[in-house]
């Protein structure tokens, strides 16, 4: 049977070094490698991967954008949404869900929606 190791995505931009600096200044982020020639970096932040790219010529796209948000699952989304709530363009506050999450949403410099969110059964046991 085919097992899948690990999911990471490429986010397209056309401010190269401006997202890097966001993902490397606001969520800390580690950047790996990067290419300046060819506008790709690597990063990575604790089990989190990511790759930033200038789109290749040959794709055919009209603006940057995704027709989705980026989920993190992190381990205290309290501390995160205070460390970030005044230094980013929020989406929508914290809250508790329905679904059984805590979470809140910001955009990076690109316009993506980041997601960041913890089960509340968490919450509970460590308060």
């Amino acid at each position: 049977m085919i097992k899948f190791n690990s999911f990471f995505p490429v986010i397209w931009t056309e401010n190269f070094e401006e997202t890097i600096g966001f993902y490397i200044h606001i969520l800390k982020f580690a950047l790996v490698d990067a290419n300046s020639e060819m506008q790709w970096a690597f990063l990575q932040k604790d089990s989190v991967k990511m790759m930033i790219t200038k789109p290749n010529e040959h794709e055919n796209f009209d603006k940057i954008g995704f027709s989705g948000s980026f989920y993190f699952n992190v381990n205290d989304v309290n501390d995160l949404w205070q460390d970030l709530k005044t230094i980013t363009k929020i989406c929508y506050k914290i809250e508790n869900f329905e679904w059984g999450m805590r979470e809140f949403a910001i955009y990076d410099n690109n316009g993506y929606i980041l997601q960041f969110g913890q089960p509340t059964a968490e919450i509970s046991k460590e308060e």
